[in-house]
């Protein structure tokens, strides 16, 4: 017969899907209750009400149960007291270094510095920027982004670009984060976690803010979001060289940049100033992706629609590596119909495979660097 120390020490494996957590050491199950014929009834009391992830913990939770031999699992929810999220949300603050004894953050006011920003930070930084919108700089990013996750990276993606926010559709989100007493959990999709100003805005309305307060927000995506551990974060940049491209520069000097743009001579003449700005505020510009760079057609011959040349030549200029040449495509919607995510191309797709092997070709750069 089962015991609840049997559930307990089963549902040690089972974690919380947005903080990566044991539910056991969230104190999250309670009220354990075992019959003679190993019909098991438990609590599990979530972080918040209406947790948009309930039905995967109630999904885990009954599978990591009968596997050790339950016969009937009942569950019933409940969701913390007000007490107990502002003690883990203490507790986050304090792991994240983001409280007065945590490790690595540091206390300006009411600002905590993200342990990501600080000095002995593992955290690859790359932001992906365009000299002009509409090269497709939001689609290298979140491609990027997955492809890194494939290969078993920890990845996180913010999505900078506030006026025109476009990751969360890109990636089919269609949650917002959870609150955990005003700490933020990212909302993690295709094991990427995800930051982006759209999940704050209503029926997509406009932002109408300035500089100031556009590097408030910024700031706030690393101090107050619960990123947890990560090798790679992505800054989807707004194009061209304004405000919130300068605050990145001044807040992650040792972030590394990609420069997009499409094959047309104009494209890359303007993103040769993000480039160019890149190199004045000393970020290492890992290369250059042209996007758009041609239409494979049927017989395998290529098609290029909007020229060429423009990346190779934008790569000499700024004297660095023409990472990619994407070409034109539409991604397998049928791949995913329960949960599309429009931007993402499969891995086993001529794109995908060609964002594979780009993110294959940082990781070496970058990690043997820095091993």
């Amino acid at each position: 017969m089962l015991t609840e120390q049997n559930i307990l020490d089963a549902l040690k494996e089972v974690k919380d899907p947005e903080l990566n957590k044991s539910l056991v050491e969230l104190n999250m199950i309670r009220n354990i209750q075992v019959d003679q014929d190993n019909n098991v009834s438990l609590t599990v009391v979530l972080t918040i009400s209406g947790c948009p992830l309930k039905a995967t913990i109630e999904q885990d939770v009954v599978n990591k149960l009968k596997e050790i031999g339950a016969n009937q699992v009942e569950l019933t929810f409940g969701s913390m007291t007000d007490q107990e999220r502002a003690a883990l949300a203490q507790r986050l603050r304090a792991e994240a270094g983001g409280g007065q004894s945590g490790q690595g953050g540091q206390v300006q006011g009411h600002t905590a510095i993200s342990p990501l920003l600080a000095s002995d930070s593992k955290t690859q930084f790359i932001a992906v920027t365009s000299g002009k919108g509409g090269v497709g700089k939001s689609t290298v990013t979140v491609n990027l982004a997955t492809a890194l996750a494939r290969m078993g990276k920890r990845v996180g993606v913010i999505d900078a670009d506030i006026y025109g926010f476009s990751v969360p559709d890109m990636m089919g989100i269609k949650q917002r984060p959870t609150v955990i007493d005003e700490v933020i959990l990212p909302v993690e999709k295709h094991r990427v976690k995800v930051m982006s100003m759209g999940f704050f805005v209503e029926d997509n309305s406009p932002v109408i803010w300035r500089g100031p307060m556009l590097g408030k927000m910024l700031r706030n995506f690393f101090s107050e979001v619960h990123w947890g551990e990560l090798d790679y974060m992505i800054l989807d940049l707004p194009p061209g060289t304004g405000d919130v491209a300068l605050d990145v520069h001044t807040m992650i000097p040792q972030s590394k940049e990609i420069i997009v743009t499409t094959p047309h001579a104009t494209a890359a003449f303007v993103a040769a100033r993000a480039g160019a700005m890149a190199l004045k505020t000393n970020h290492e510009i890992l290369g250059v992706v042209e996007n758009m760079a041609y239409y494979q057609l049927p017989d395998g011959s290529k098609d290029y629609i909007f020229g060429r040349g423009g990346g190779e030549k934008l790569a000499n200029e700024l004297k660095t590596e023409l990472l990619a040449q994407v070409p034109l495509g539409q991604p397998d919607r049928e791949a995913s119909v329960d949960n599309p995510s429009p931007s993402i191309y499969p891995a086993e797709s001529l794109i995908g495979r060609i964002y594979t092997q780009m993110a294959e070709n940082i990781v070496q750069r970058l990690e043997v660097k820095t091993g």
